[in-house]
Parts: structure tokens; C-alpha cells; sequence
């Protein structure tokens, strides 16, 4: 497609004239090397062409503000607004020309202004600074990205919590430092998984609804718009600007305030892990020595014909690694000099837009995940059984208090489960039916003691709890 920028530069900055590149390689990057994304409404919504749509958007926002005050004839705004198309614009001659001035907005503007002819081109990115367009751009592409990402947490919340409901009393092994502890139920944990999941989509909510537009000219003080008309009409012209993009109105230009950059990192970063937490388990428990859960059809391996990976939930766990790294370094450009800082704000653009298309593609793959996640109650039972009622020890020293005495009964417990346990499973019932001063209780009695179902505590009403009560700000 052809620039519409009258002086584009006729080779590449870095060229000297020679084949430097292969001419296969088109610089396209499709998600080859990170596949959690590849594919999915967060990458759309966050590559190259997006990211110019936005700027484009901010572009014509700017102009219709001026002609909602009356500042600028309506005329330029209408053409303002039929050239901010992205379709029309070259993306690779754009990016080759944005290295003199260190950002796109330059060359783009200057391409705008050719688009748009003679009569409207000073009506242009009139006042602004190209800090203004590319922030204002990149709270839009947000806000698309952050829609997309909140219809896949809901939907993985839907499906955890049906998870969570049709297994309320499915009991299973709960693990800690990984071993066995004290029985749980499936439910229970799905249920621990859906909270998470909703705790997360209230987070990006709200982070959402606050996402600002940026406009404050060369320094943050609207000098220029106050120059080209008075102080109040820039400020008037401040609070139309964000009406025009949709986006919430700062009480300050927030050139060097980056709150909202910070905001974003924050909710994306603690998405990203209870995601994360749900991949983790599922990648324990679809162990194949362990099977309790199994994901969908699983993912096929190059050398191994019988391998079901559990593909979407090593993705998600991938993202959740990467993400709280990216996040950091979009709280590490907080700390920005100036009224504009040299390489704090160039180091969120990239970093932003992998952190929003890591995270929404792990969004993508845990509605995926959760819909076609199978438990297997049979592989759970047998779990339970497997330690040879080591799995209740804890219920068995308080139920024995009666006959032996606080003290007593965890000590007589603990020695018995080390025998059971040095026997390579043999019957922890067994070891402590042998004691003398435990002889006469009845086998009903022990049975009951021995079931982990029995053990469950509040598993079934936590449940309960957890899908009857949530969070009332949740979208």
C-alpha cells in the first residue's frame, strides 16, 4: 500500500543500499515464538495497525473538539476524521521514519496532513504534543483490549463455577508443600479458581472505566490551546477532547503522573497470576501418576504418539511468568523526570502492549481451559485412598482425644502414621487398632473414621458461599 506521506524516506534508515535483509522477512510479528496470544482478540486488538488506528483516533478526537468550541470549521474536522483511517497509511514506511524524531507520531502527522489536503492540514494535531497522541492512543487500545479480555474471564468464571457446583462434595486430596494434607473437594478448589477469576475481572473493571485521555501540550500546562483561544476554552477544549475518544477526563495532563499506565500494570499483572494459579493446578493434577483432571483433548507431541499435553494450561502458566516482569517495568517509568522524561516513556510502549496481549491471550486460553476441563472423581477416590488413611490423621488424633487425652492421642497418631507410613502404606486404622486401650471400639466406629468423605469440614457450604455471594461491583 502506498504512503500517503509526501516525502517518504526511499530506503530504510539502517540500509545502505544493499540486500540487508532477506526479502521474504516482512518484520510482521504473528505470534510464532508466543502462541498463549497467537491468534486471539487481545493480539488483534494490540498490534501495529491497531495501535495506529488509535493514534489516527485521537487524531480526528482532537480536531472535533476544537469544532465542538466553535474553533475550528467543522469542514476539517469531517476530513479529519474520513483520512484516520489505518487502511490508508503504510505501517512500515511510518515505523522506518519514526526513528529521527524517537516516536511515530511525527511521521504520521505530517502523513495526516498530506491525506487530508491544504484546506484542513493546519487543523491537524493543532496544539498538541505527540506525548498526547500516543498516550491517548495506547488508553484506547487498552480500553478495545481490556473489552475483549473481560467477555473471556467471565466466561471462564461461568464455567468454573458450574465446575464448582456439579462437584460441590466430589472429595479429592487437598495437598500443601506437595503432599497429601486433609481431604478437599473438587468443587472446592474450582470454586477457589472462579473467586480468583472474578476478583481479577472486578480489577480490570475498574482500571477500565478509569482509563483517561491525554492532553497537555509541549509541557502539561495547555499552553498552546490556551494561546489559540483563552484559558478556560483550553480547559473546556481538555474535558471535549476525552468526551471525543470516550475515555475518562484527568483532572491533570499526566505527562510524567503515569497512575494510569501503573493501574493498567497492576490489574493485568494480578490477572495474569490468578490465572496462573488455575494453570498450575491443572498442570499438577493432569500429572499422568495423578489424573484427576484432564484437559479437552490435550495437545499432541512431535516425537511422542501417545502424549495429551495439557497445552492451554502450560500457555497460561508461560504468561503468568512473563507478565509480573513486564509489569515491572511499567511501574519502574513512575519514576519519570521533567515534565517529560528521556526513555521512561519509550519504555512502556512496547512492554504495554505485550503486557495487555500476554495477558488477554491467557484470558482467551483460560475460557478455553476452563469449558473443556474434565475432573475424573474415580482418579480422586483413589488418590484419597492412596496413603492408607494417613489422608485423616488429623481427624483421627482429635476424634481419639475422648479416650486418650489431648496429648496423648496426637502422640499415639503421629507414632502410629510413622509405622503405617515406614510399612509402605499399610493401614494407619490397623496400627492404631492394635493399642490396647483402643481395642474395644467398634468397627462402625473406625469405618466412619477411615472415610475422607466424611472429613470434609465446610467444603460443601464454602461453595455455597462462594457462588451465591459475589462481589458486588463485579461487571
Amino acid at each position: 500500500m502506498t504512503s500517503t506521506d509526501p516525502n517518504p524516506d526511499p530506503v530504510h534508515p539502517y540500509d545502505d543500499g544493499g540486500d540487508l535483509v532477506e526479502p521474504c522477512y516482512d518484520g510482521a510479528d504473528v505470534g510464532l515464538l508466543a502462541p498463549v496470544r497467537a491468534a486471539s482478540p487481545a493480539e488483534r486488538a494490540t498490534g501495529d495497525r491497531a495501535f495506529l488506528q488509535a493514534m489516527l483516533d485521537a487524531e480526528a478526537a482532537l480536531t472535533r473538539a476544537w469544532a465542538r468550541l466553535g474553533l475550528a470549521p467543522r469542514s476539517a474536522a469531517a476530513a479529519v476524521d474520513a483520512a484516520a483511517d489505518a487502511s490508508r497509511y503504510d505501517l512500515r514506511a511510518l515505523a522506518a521514519r519514526a526513528l529521527p524524531g524517537g516516536n511515530p507520531v511525527i511521521p504520521l502527522v505530517g502523513a495526516l496532513r498530506a491525506a487530508v489536503g491544504p484546506e484542513a492540514a493546519d487543523q491537524v494535531h493543532r496544539g498538541a504534543t505527540s506525548q498526547d497522541i500516543l498516550d491517548t492512543a495506547a488508553m484506547l487500545v487498552a480500553r478495545r483490549t481490556l473489552d475483549h479480555l473481560l467477555v473471556d474471564l467471565r466466561r471462564t468464571a461461568g464455567a468454573l463455577a458450574a465446575l464448582a457446583e456439579a462437584h460441590r462434595g466430589t472429595a479429592m486430596p487437598g495437598r500443601t508443600l506437595t503432599q497429601h494434607a486433609v481431604p478437599t473437594t473438587f468443587g472446592l478448589k474450582a470454586a477457589g479458581w472462579y473467586r480468583l477469576v472474578l476478583d481479577a475481572a472486578r480489577r480490570v473493571d475498574t482500571v477500565r472505566a478509569g482509563l483517561p485521555a491525554q492532553l497537555g501540550g509541549a509541557a502539561g500546562t495547555l499552553a498552546a490551546f490556551a494561546e489559540q483561544s483563552t484559558p478556560a476554552a483550553a480547559l473546556e477544549l481538555h474535558a471535549a477532547f476525552a468526551e471525543e475518544t470516550g475515555l475518562a477526563e484527568p483532572i491533570l495532563p499526566w505527562h510524567t503522573a503515569r497512575t494510569p499506565v501503573a493501574d493498567l500494570a497492576g490489574a493485568l499483572a494480578f490477572t495474569a497470576g490468578a490465572l496462573g494459579k488455575l494453570a498450575a493446578d491443572v498442570l499438577v493434577l493432569a500429572r499422568t501418576e495423578t489424573g484427576e483432571v484432564t484437559e479437552g483433548a490435550g495437545g499432541g507431541s512431535s516425537a511422542m504418539p501417545h502424549k495429551a499435553n495439557p497445552v492451554a494450561a502450560t500457555l497460561i502458566a508461560a504468561a503468568a511468568r512473563q507478565v509480573p516482569a513486564l509489569a515491572s517495568v511499567l511501574f519502574g517509568s513512575l519514576a519519570a523526570e521533567d515534565e517529560r522524561p528521556a526513555g521512561a516513556w519509550h519504555a512502556e510502549w512496547q512492554t504495554l502492549r505485550e503486557t495487555l496481549r500476554t495477558t488477554g491471550g491467557a484470558a482467551r486460553r483460560a475460557a478455553e481451559l476452563a469449558a473443556e476441563l474434565r475432573p475424573h472423581p474415580t482418579r480422586m477416590r483413589d488418590g484419597l485412598a492412596r496413603t492408607g488413611g494417613l489422608i485423616v490423621s488429623e481427624r483421627l488424633a482429635l476424634a481419639l482425644v475422648p479416650h486418650l487425652g489431648r496429648s496423648r492421642s496426637r502422640a499415639v497418631v503421629t507414632r502410629a502414621a510413622a509405622r503405617a507410613a515406614a510399612d509402605g502404606g499399610a493401614s494407619l486404622i490397623a496400627r492404631l487398632r492394635e493399642l490396647p486401650e483402643l481395642a474395644g471400639l467398634p468397627d462402625p466406629y473406625w469405618h466412619d473414621l477411615a472415610d475422607p468423605s466424611r472429613y470434609l469440614g465446610c467444603a460443601a457450604l464454602l461453595v455455597d458461599r462462594a457462588l451465591t455471594d459475589p462481589p458486588k461491583d463485579h461487571p
